[in-house]
Parts: structure tokens; C-alpha cells; sequence
């Protein structure tokens, strides 16, 4: 009887021993996320510092407009269209469902405002209008995603759709939409739109447009400015939320939260939990001396290169002295201009790349002629004792 006893114990503990490790992993520093996937990171360099199901596949629900955002603000920042170009919105856009910003069929608003309506109100009309001023049609538009998508290493994602509405095979994973999130955050400027709680269009419109963000955060958590949440039966509650304080961003993707509120607070948890991590040091000021530069053997012609401009990099706490530094001079000449941009100066942490500035020259010098060369080494000789 005894032995069956022990057998039956033994039994159980082998059974929930995988399950107690996987709670271990999951909660990592007392963190106990209730969500079915989550991952946290630091934005800048993407080190990656709590993760709970990074790569379980689910429906990201609106999250999917990261990816639209960036696409538009892609082809803001490369020329391709402008803030102030017009956009006519379809029928198509107009019948789409869900979270909407009103437009009406034939209305025209500025590809600016377009992006207010997604990045704040999460307007389903907004995202097909965006997508088919972009590629022609909300299919062609989806191509780009996926392609970019695909660019952007996100092995586990498939959109369907530009606005996230539940379409079947429609799905990503934690990791792929804080991979689009970092990717987003390159340009700042939506995080103009992204940022703002409130906002109303009244241009050419009888009744105006009221803008409320459905990302709470932005009003409720010090430093948040975006990025987008969503919801569907199928998702459950989402959000890439993003935030900054002291130098220092933050970014969690939360997955498959029960509630609102619980994906509020598992975000929020996270992001605290990242401020605790980490912090921004000035290794760099504007027009610092940064290294100095000779350019002959004896060491009598020099300039110091400087810094262009401030750098700041987030290290993990306590850390600073695993910094390093690596000069490149990328700008070889026989002379040198006060001011010319001569190079940029690299900051690692531990091999990891951290952050660059570009160096210039400080003052006007010529580097020596052959005969000059001839000259210096001569003195060299003479230099010597007999």
C-alpha cells in the first residue's frame, strides 16, 4: 500500500513539474502575468527582458494597424507622400465596421488627420482609406504588409486585412508585433498622434469628428505615447504600449488579456518593471572633444575630433562601466576644414552596438606633403644619442 502511495506521489510531481517551471519562467521577478502572451523590451537596442509565450500564434485585433501606421509613415518619411496630401475616402472605407472615425463616402481629409484616425481612434474607415491612397487597394495595400512584414523578420505573421477586423489565418505573435512596434518608433513623429488622447476634426465638416484614444494608458501611465490596442471576441483584449522617462523607452506587447483592465495592468506592470531595469547615460556632449586625431609620425599635426552632436544610451543599470567606444573615420583627405564631418564614433555595451554620433574636425590643418615626411624623419634621426 505504501509503495503505491509513493508511486502515486511520484507520479503527480513528474505531472506538474513542467508546469511549475513554465510559472517560474513566466513570472520571472515576481511578475505574474495573467495574459497569454506578453513581451517586454527595451526599446532602443530590443534587449529583450521578460517574455510568456513570445511565439504562441493569436489574433493581434487592431494591434494590426501598427503595421499600416508604418507603412504610411514610411512613405511620409521617404518623400513618397506628404502630411498635407488629400485623401478620398471610398465607399469601401466608409462601410467598414467596428471602431470607426466617421468619414463619409467622398469625404477628403489630409493623410495627417487619416493617421489621427487610426492612431487615436483606431478607425477601421481610416486604415482602408490609408490603404488604398498607398497601394490602390486594400489587397494590394495587405502585400506590403506582408512583405514588409516578412522584411522585418516576423516569421509568425500573416495579415489579411490593414485594420484587424477577424478574418481567418488573420495572426502574429508578441515578438513579431514588438518587432513592428521598434521598428514604428524610428518615426517620431507618430508618436505625435499615437501620444494624444483627445482630439477633434472640425475642417469642412458640419459636425466635427471627436478623436478619443482607446489606449487609456496615455492619460493613466507616466511617460506612455502609444502605441495602439485592440479587441475582438476572438483576440480578446491587445496593445503594443510603449513609454519613456529619463532617457530611458520601454516597449510590451500584451496578447489574449481576459479583460481591459487586466491588459492595463499587466502592461503597466511591465513597463515599471523595465524603468527598474534600466537607465540613460550621457556618454556625449554637443561639440565634446571626443578623440584626437594625429596625422603624422611625430605627432606634431592634429586635430580633435568632436562631437556633432549629444548622445545618450540606455545601459542596464549600474553597468556604465562596460561601455566602450570605437572610432571610424570614414573621411580621408590630404586636408581638413574646421567643422568637416570626418567620421562617427560607436558606443558598445558588452559587443552590442548601443549608439553612434558623427565626429568633425575642430580646426583647419593639412596633413604632411612627401617631402615634409622626408623632413620629420630626418629630425628623427637626429634625435637620437650617440
Amino acid at each position: 500500500m505504501k509503495i503505491k502511495k509513493f508511486l502515486s506521489s511520484l507520479m503527480i510531481a513528474f505531472l506538474l513539474t513542467p508546469l511549475i517551471a513554465t510559472q517560474a519562467k513566466v513570472q520571472g521577478e515576481n511578475i505574474n502575468v495573467e495574459a497569454k502572451s506578453a513581451i517586454l523590451m527595451e526599446a532602443g537596442s530590443g534587449k529583450i527582458v521578460f517574455e510568456k509565450n513570445p511565439h504562441e500564434k493569436f489574433a493581434p485585433a487592431s494591434v494590426t494597424k501598427i503595421m499600416t501606421m508604418l507603412l504610411a509613415m514610411e512613405a511620409v518619411d521617404s518623400g513618397k507622400i506628404k502630411l498635407t496630401d488629400k485623401v478620398t475616402a471610398s465607399e469601401n472605407a466608409k462601410k467598414m465596421g467596428g471602431s470607426t472615425m466617421l468619414l463619409d463616402t467622398g469625404e477628403i481629409r489630409t493623410v495627417e488627420e487619416i493617421l489621427k484616425g487610426i492612431a487615436i481612434a483606431s478607425g477601421n474607415d481610416a486604415a482602408v482609406a490609408m490603404a488604398e491612397y498607398l497601394a490602390g487597394t486594400e489587397d494590394a495595400f495587405v502585400k506590403l504588409m506582408n512583405d514588409r512584414a516578412q522584411e522585418l523578420g516576423m516569421k509568425n505573421t500573416t495579415f489579411k486585412n490593414s485594420t484587424g477586423l477577424p478574418s481567418e489565418g488573420h495572426l502574429s505573435t508578441a515578438y513579431d508585433i514588438a518587432l513592428m512596434s521598434k521598428e514604428l518608433l524610428k518615426h517620431t513623429q507618430v508618436l505625435k498622434y499615437t501620444g494624444t488622447y483627445m482630439e477633434t476634426i472640425s475642417e469642412g465638416r458640419k459636425s466635427p469628428i471627436g478623436l478619443v484614444n482607446h489606449n487609456k494608458l496615455v492619460r493613466f501611465f507616466k511617460g506612455c505615447d502609444g502605441l495602439k490596442t485592440g479587441f475582438t471576441d476572438e483576440a480578446k483584449y491587445c496593445i503594443s504600449a510603449t513609454a519613456v522617462r529619463d532617457g530611458v523607452r520601454v516597449l510590451t506587447v500584451i496578447m489574449g488579456a481576459p479583460t481591459y483592465k487586466i491588459r492595463n495592468r499587466d502592461a503597466s506592470m511591465l513597463m515599471n518593471f523595465g524603468f527598474s531595469k534600466f537607465e540613460s547615460k550621457k556618454v556625449l556632449s554637443k561639440d565634446e572633444d571626443v578623440e584626437k586625431i594625429v596625422l603624422n609620425k611625430q605627432g606634431d599635426k592634429f586635430f580633435m575630433a568632436k562631437a556633432k552632436e549629444d548622445l545618450s544610451i540606455t545601459i542596464d543599470r549600474g553597468d556604465e562601466k562596460s561601455i566602450t567606444k570605437k572610432i571610424v573615420i570614414t573621411n580621408e583627405q590630404k586636408s581638413y576644414k574646421k567643422g568637416d564631418v570626418i567620421g562617427y564614433c560607436e558606443f558598445f555595451l558588452k559587443d552590442v552596438k548601443v549608439g553612434t554620433v558623427d565626429i568633425y574636425c575642430d580646426r583647419d590643418v593639412k596633413k604632411s606633403g612627401i617631402l615634409n615626411n622626408m623632413k620629420d624623419n630626418l629630425k628623427g634621426l637626429f634625435k637620437g644619442g650617440i
